[in-house]
């Protein structure tokens, strides 16, 4: 599990895309500070498992999968990346509950300023538009933010300098793909209230009203 604050920004240092042998290698240096084989960091929010590394880098195997749903398969030598180890146990939980697996992909429709602020507004299909929420979570590119505006088509967020300078979100252009993950919380409900044929829910609106939810 992961928070969506992001600990550093890497650098790709190779990737190999198809074939038996899938795999990103990423220079980094905090999120190496205390790593193990099989630990999980997400990489611009997609979670990975470590399956090598030295005093640089890590080294993680994708699947062909992940890399044709995620914006993991544009990434080339070169191109930086939002960083973040799983949460500890003990650690602050800053941001919201992040799974690292993202629902899809969505393309950046328009930036603006206002002020020291940045508007960021981003185009989604319907099924991920269906769980955003204005003033929810959302996480870009695994960067944890609050959503200020939904319309039918796109959502928008607003992003302070620090945010803009201490991930890779400062750097996107107009057209660039953002990896989306929604807010959990969201489906787990839509999956209580809506039980396989074969159960007999117990949660109905009639149900909720009666115990003061509605």
């Amino acid at each position: 599990m992961f928070t969506g604050i992001i600990e550093e920004v890497g650098t790709v240092k190779a990737v190999q895309h198809g074939g038996n042998n899938s795999f990103i290698r990423i220079e980094a240096k905090k999120v190496l500070e205390d790593v193990h084989l099989g630990d999980s960091i997400a990489v611009n929010g997609v979670c990975l498992t470590v399956t090598h590394f030295d005093s640089t880098t890590f080294q993680a195997d994708v699947m062909n999968e992940t890399l044709s749903r995620s914006s993991l398969g544009t990434l080339t030598n070169g191109s930086p990346v939002n960083l973040e180890r799983a949460m500890a146990a003990g650690g602050r939980f800053g941001g919201h509950i992040v799974s690292g697996h993202i629902d899809g992909t969505g393309s950046i429709a328009d930036i603006r300023n206002d002020g020291i602020a940045v508007w960021y507004t981003v185009s989604a299909n319907p099924e991920i538009l269906r769980y955003i929420v204005e003033k929810g979570s959302i996480a870009i590119d695994g960067i944890s933010l609050t959503v200020a505006k939904v319309t039918e088509s796109t959502f928008s967020v607003s992003i302070i300098p620090h945010t803009a300078s201490q991930t890779i979100l400062g750097t996107k252009k107009v057209g660039d793909t953002v990896n989306l993950e929604n807010d959990i919380v969201g489906k787990y409900v839509e999956k209580l209230m809506k039980p396989a044929k074969t159960e007999k829910s117990g949660v109905s609106m009639e149900m909720l009203a009666k115990n003061g939810f509605i």
